[in-house]
């Protein structure tokens, strides 16, 4: 079964799928208006054990998920493009590469939450899957022949059994220009008025960034208004949107205001992480996780060009990372397969790597320039 979905990013609060475009073997091609239906469970059980074509699994998967829908077997024509080293892995460019099939793609940033859906948008949305069989089928023939399609059913079978993320913690954090706060008070004040921009836009079905954008949420922190003249005279609240909720932002100022006053309730500057530091720090905090890495780096890639498989493919970077800046004890060809493991990395990606890896780590090459 072909699947694809259409989601309302930039219209809509949030990532769920407004339609949803199944097509199997036959002519048919189905477009499904998940908004209108209760229930996609009916579907679910009609394709139990079947193998879904998805072209960039891990943005439609999150999508499909919230509507009830995952797949028990799944080839992803993304993936397998970038296994196969294409420079180009959209979906229209594989269609030009493989079977010789340009796409028009004037609707990609359309609203997709509108009804009903113009005639262009239906067609536009039914082309999505209306070639999946055909590129899945030549791309299989490729990956034989490269062998590679065991490593790819490897990759397509870790999407699915990757686990849904948590919930991020503390995602105010991630507020555009935040590291231009020095203080906690001013801190709690963002922490609130992100807080509360979040509620709106959810009861609001609306993308927060519509309602008072990173920017002006990160100016009002700083300026702290009292007033709702005061609020509007920062440059920009004047957008209509973010003037309707005036006295919504300055509660919320206020509210910050209040928990800063209370040492318990106060957020902290900075969360310690326990990933490694920004690797530009590495020679002069740990020099030889350093040499560790800049030698297992050059080495991977020139395993990743002979294979023809982008080197973040042959092994994600953050895993990589993580082995250097803290590499098992004691550094064994086992241990190392052992910590690769822990880390996610497939089967093949262990066998193609922890060699070299070992090595690298044992006896790393001095540092460049």
């Amino acid at each position: 079964m072909a699947v694809d979905t259409e989601r309302a990013s930039g219209y809509r609060y949030g990532q769920r799928a407004f339609l949803i475009q199944l097509k199997r073997d036959s002519e048919t091609i189905w477009l499904i208006d998940s908004e209108a239906l209760e229930d996609l469970q009916p579907i679910q059980e009609a394709l139990a054990g079947v193998e879904w074509i998805l072209h960039a699994a891990i943005q439609d998967l999150p999508s499909l998920h919230q509507a009830g829908l995952w797949p028990d077997q799944l080839f992803d024509t993304e993936l397998a493009g970038r296994l196969l080293g294409y420079p180009r892995v959209s979906l229209s460019a594989l269609l030009e590469r493989k079977l010789n099939i340009t796409l028009a793609k004037e609707h990609s940033a359309a609203d997709w939450s509108v009804r009903p859906l113009t005639e262009a948008m239906r067609n536009y949305a039914a082309l999505d899957v209306e070639f999946l069989h055909e590129l899945r089928d030549a791309m299989i023939r490729e990956l034989e022949d490269e062998h590679k399609l065991e490593i790819a059913y490897e990759e397509f079978d870790s999407l699915l059994a990757r686990p849904n993320k948590p919930p991020r913690k503390d995602p105010w954090r991630k507020t555009s220009g935040i590291h231009e706060i020095n203080d906690r008070k001013t801190l709690a004040i963002v922490r609130s008025l992100w807080t509360t921009r979040e509620k709106l836009a959810k009861s609001r079905d609306l993308p927060p960034g519509k309602l008072l954008n990173d920017r002006t949420l990160i100016a009002v922190a700083k300026a702290k208004p009292r007033t709702v003249p005061q609020l509007m005279q920062i440059p920009r609240m004047r957008r209509k949107a973010a003037a309707r909720d005036a006295r919504r932002w300055l509660q919320a100022i206020q509210d910050g205001i209040k928990v800063a006053q209370d040492p318990d309730k106060v957020p902290p500057m900075r969360v310690a992480s326990q990933a490694p530091p920004a690797v530009k720090a590495w020679r002069e905090k740990d020099p030889l996780a350093a040499r560790r890495l800049q030698t297992s780096r050059k080495r991977l890639a020139r395993l990743a060009e002979e294979q023809s498989i982008p080197l973040e493919n042959l092994l994600l970077p953050e895993t990589l990372r993580e082995l250097c800046w803290r590499p098992p004890e004691p550094i064994t060809p086992g241990s190392v397969e052992r910590r690769l493991r822990d880390l996610g990395a497939r089967p093949w990606q262990i066998q193609a790597t922890s060699a070299i890896i070992t090595v690298a780590l044992l006896d790393p090459d001095p540092l460049e320039s």
